[in-house]
């Protein structure tokens, strides 16, 4: 039977060590391990592996393709004040949707965006 065990997603970084500290830094992540020219790292079960890429188009010149990850969450808006106080880029301040979900969206210094989300329900 099929089953989905994990998913990670694939970054191409022009500056991998930069990029790797603000993951760390900012955004919490921790190292998993490191190979040349690739950083594995992860935030919980968010799983992300940064390659060095310096000839390829930045993220930011893709604008709305830039997004690469949805990651559905609890503890919503203690994860968006821990993010603003270590200066995150924030690009889409958090708020209620619609849809039912509570979210924000954070970009990387390279123009990779991500949006956390909280299901929200009724309420």
């Amino acid at each position: 039977m099929f089953t989905v065990k994990a998913t990670q997603h694939v970054l191409a970084v022009d500056d991998l060590e930069k990029t790797e500290r603000y993951f760390l830094d900012v955004l919490g992540f921790s190292v998993r391990f490191r190979v040349e020219g690739w950083s594995f790292i992860s935030l919980g079960d968010f799983h992300v592996m940064l390659g060095h890429c310096p000839d390829e188009v930045p993220a930011r010149d893709t604008h709305e393709h830039a997004y690469f990850a949805y990651v559905n969450c609890d503890g919503i808006d203690e994860l968006y004040a821990r993010y603003q106080q270590r200066g995150a880029v924030i690009f889409q301040p958090v708020s209620d949707k619609p849809w039912g979900m509570r979210e924000f969206g954070v970009a990387t210094p390279e123009g990779h965006r991500m949006m956390f989300g909280e299901d929200i329900g009724d309420a």
